[in-house]
């Protein structure tokens, strides 16, 4: 499955409030031990808590987890800016990570310089979703760590 192909699940939802695009998954995803049906129905999801950076608010959305070696680093397919979660992560990096039926702190770290430049370069070659989607942004694509606690 490609970036635009329209049976993508992230290319389902253009006729919805995009304010309550998570809430169903992750209604679902707590009530089925991380399991999601419908559009994300065999994707592996995790749930991933940041602080708002403006409003202090605890902020919760669904994403494709991503691994590289034992390492789980998180990205965005937003096509106009960086994901809302990318700004909390760099105003507040103490996360909480929802993988399954387990609820586990962790700190996030975004990549920066020759750190990004070395990451981005193995995730070109092992996530071609990502690589794809790449080419139609003007920015560097978005890449975190996370490391448990």
């Amino acid at each position: 499955m490609g970036y635009h192909d329209p049976g993508a699940p992230w290319n389902l939802q253009s006729d919805r409030d995009p304010s309550s695009w998570n809430d169903d998954v992750i209604t679902e995803f707590r009530a089925k031990a991380g399991h999601v049906g419908g559009d994300y129905d065999g994707t592996p999801l995790i749930l991933l808590t940041t602080t708002g950076a403006r409003s202090g608010v605890a902020r919760v959305v669904p994403l494709a987890p991503n691994y590289r070696d034992g390492t789980l680093y998180l990205s965005s397919f937003r096509e106009d800016r960086d994901p809302d979660w990318f700004h909390n992560i760099r105003a507040d990096p103490a996360v909480i990570v929802e993988i399954g039926d387990q609820v586990c702190p962790a700190l996030a770290r975004p990549l920066a310089g020759a750190e990004y430049d070395e990451f981005a370069d193995w995730v070109r070659q092992h996530n071609l979703l990502l690589a794809e989607f790449e080419k139609t942004i003007d920015r560097p694509v978005p890449l975190v760590t996370i490391h448990f606690s």
